[in-house]
């Protein structure tokens, strides 16, 4: 198989989209090539926006695609094999909802243990730029790793990574280690005994978190069985299972995210599409018995607005299915229009 047969996937080990996307793809058996993104190869990328990993090429193409879940759902049109998308289309909804509460509030927590605490931010910047310049000079790696955290530490306020903000994503972090601890209670993945978009997607995310020392630390004394799971999700090529038959009835392992999805997510989402339609300056809104706030973000508008569509998409029998489950979890209200934090 040539080098044009064969996907290019460019990313970087820190980064959580990479890694979740590189998982997807070894577990989903498609041929490619990982290719961490150095200064060498910047030329390569130049062009490409945003400039963000991780960046794919498909087959027969000179063109480089971004953001992890438009990719992922890209490869499902592409690839009939080993699909991640559960069949069941109330399941599938729940996935997409559990994938994007990772990729938009998870990746909160995660920026927030990196760059608030000191280890952690000493530990990122030598991990981010030897990863990008290996072999650089004492000097130039002093310069590159200083550029680096006073430029993520500058991002920290606008995805709401300020130290007023910091008990209640630390809290948030405690309720999901608490969830899915163990968590595979009767199931080796969400839903079934094969791994799905939304296990991929919370791998990302956690795994950059069962690295960086402040939270390894945590995550290994709250939740070690999540730990090896993790470390399994890396390369799951070898798994073969069955999307479990859907009762209309989660598993506690279901209920409880449902739960944190709730009670944290879906809160901040509405009140960040309130806040850009207001033109407000300042999202706030409570959450976990504080006050979250950050700037509005349009992207989590975007978010917001597709999973309404979807769940107003679903068939009857589906969404009269999973309502009560989605009432009883403080999901339902705010998954319509005119819902309200």
């Amino acid at each position: 198989m040539s080098t044009q047969d064969r996907y290019r996937l460019i990313g970087s080990t820190p980064s959580p989209y990479s890694n979740k996307l590189r998982a997807l793809m070894r577990y989903r058996r498609i041929p490619h090539d990982w290719v961490p993104r150095t200064a060498a190869i910047e030329s390569e990328i130049a062009h490409v926006k945003p400039q963000l990993v991780p960046m794919l090429r498909f087959p027969d193409s000179a063109e480089y695609r971004v953001d992890s879940t438009p990719l992922a759902y890209a490869l499902e049109a592409r690839h009939n094999a080993r699909s991640v998308i559960p069949d069941d289309p109330g399941d599938a909804f729940l996935c997409q909802l559990i994938e994007d509460f990772a990729d938009e509030w998870l990746t909160k927590i995660m920026f927030h243990y990196r760059w608030f605490y000191a280890a952690d931010a000493d530990f990122a910047q030598a991990w981010i730029v030897d990863e990008h310049q290996p072999g650089a000079s004492d000097a130039r790696r002093a310069q590159a790793m200083e550029f680096i955290r006073q430029r993520q530490v500058g991002r920290m306020a606008m995805v709401g990574c300020t130290e007023n903000n910091a008990p209640l994503l630390e809290a948030s972090f405690a309720a999901l280690l608490e969830v899915l601890e163990g968590p595979l209670h009767g199931a080796a993945y969400l839903f079934g005994s094969r791994p799905s978009l939304a296990d991929f997607a919370l791998y990302g995310q956690l795994e950059m978190l069962a690295t960086d020392p402040t939270p390894q630390a945590i995550l290994r004394a709250r939740a070690p069985r999540l730990d090896v799971w993790l470390r399994a999700m890396d390369d799951a090529s070898g798994v073969d299972g069955q999307w479990a038959p859907s009762a209309g009835e989660p598993s506690p392992l279901l209920q409880g995210l449902l739960e944190l999805v709730g009670a944290d997510y879906l809160p901040f989402l509405v009140a960040n599409d309130a806040a850009m339609a207001q033109g407000s300056a300042s999202v706030s809104v409570p959450i976990r018995g504080g006050r979250f706030e950050q700037a509005p973000f349009g992207y989590q508008v975007k978010c917001l607005r597709s999973l309404r569509a979807a769940f107003a998409e679903l068939p009857e029998p589906d969404r009269a299915q999973w309502t009560p489950v989605l009432q009883a979890t403080g999901c339902l209200p705010l998954l319509t229009e005119g819902g309200a934090a």
